[in-house]
């Protein structure tokens, strides 16, 4: 059993991401859920926790418990560590270094722990250079990506931008974990 940590973002797409928890608990991975504000307008943490039996986390500073800073030891356990759907708006964070939500505060400190990102957006936004550049910086410091697909997006575009199939995402994650 892995610890897996599962970072959703603010899209359309985030309900594929319950598809992902429910089936890594399935597969007999403890799955640690956070979850961006934006990401609770699509989907609520209730979902997560139902699925994963353990708790949602939402806010970096929800909960004090002295003998353990949350962000430090879930970054510490983890074995991977995934974002799907990604936005635009996380993947700068991460390629900018910015830590300002439990999302973001968690992977700066994940250290050599395998990273996957799924990005899920407008085709225009995920052609934008400044979000090719992002990807590109993030990949050269070892994150990996599953690239989405093409497809009728949400907002009736056709193009690349629709979040990558649940099961290439969950192959693509078991290669990064060696199982």
């Amino acid at each position: 059993m892995s610890d897996i940590i599962l970072g959703v973002t603010g899209s359309i797409a985030a309900y594929k991401a319950a598809e992902l928890a429910n089936r890594f608990t399935k597969d007999g991975h403890a799955v640690h859920v956070i979850m961006t504000r934006s990401a609770r307008e699509f989907i609520t943490p209730i979902t997560f926790q139902t699925l994963t039996k353990r708790k949602v986390y939402t806010e970096q500073f929800d909960e004090l418990v002295y003998e353990d800073v949350r962000h430090i030891s879930l970054a510490q356990s983890a074995e991977l560590a995934i974002i799907a759907p990604a936005t635009a708006n996380i993947i700068g964070k991460l390629a900018s270094g910015i830590a300002d939500d439990m999302l973001t505060t968690v992977f700066t400190a994940l250290g050599d722990t395998p990273k996957l990102i799924a990005p899920a957006m407008n085709t225009a936004m995920y052609e934008n250079p400044i979000v090719q550049d992002n990807i590109a910086k993030l990949a050269r410091y070892g994150y990996a990506f599953v690239e989405p697909r093409e497809a009728r997006l949400a907002c009736g575009d056709l193009g690349r931008g629709a979040l990558a199939d649940v099961e290439t995402i969950i192959v693509r994650a078991y290669a990064l974990l060696g199982v």
